[in-house]
């Protein structure tokens, strides 16, 4: 389960700033272990909510959305990790994800994958881009 906005946690950076066509930055000191960042593409004309997270020294980001159902992953805003910090959780109906490559662990689209967007670290920043089709 994700934990309430009232946890210890240091707060999550929502933050994200357009530059290049098709790149999204946003501040690698804002990223940390079990910490995250929720940024918007638009992509084809849609308006796609995205993340990006650390997870054991490198950057990984995803579509916002369980591929159960769609839904948005995160129940209290830019909420994506399990109490431990060790997985990311859908809030709907509680299926587990690897940080580390988007696997459906456990619940209800196991063996399934979140979507994932290519990273790469440019000084001191972060940059997400949606993998070309």
């Amino acid at each position: 389960m994700t934990e309430s906005p009232s946890n210890n946690r240091p707060p999550r950076q929502s933050i994200v700033a357009r530059t290049d066509p098709g790149d999204w930055r946003c501040a690698a000191a804002a990223l940390g272990p079990s910490r995250s960042a929720k940024l918007r593409i638009t992509r084809a004309g849609r308006v796609v909510e995205a993340f990006v997270v650390e997870w054991a020294g490198r950057y990984c980001a995803y579509v916002n959305r369980c591929p159960h159902v769609g839904t948005p992953l995160d129940l209290w805003p830019n909420e994506f990790f399990s109490e431990d910090g060790r997985a990311l959780v859908c809030s709907t109906h509680g299926a587990v994800f690897d940080p580390a490559d988007g696997r459906c662990l456990a619940g209800p689209c196991l063996g399934d994958s979140l979507t994932a967007l290519d990273v790469r670290r440019d000084g001191d920043d972060v940059v997400v881009r949606w993998r070309p089709a």
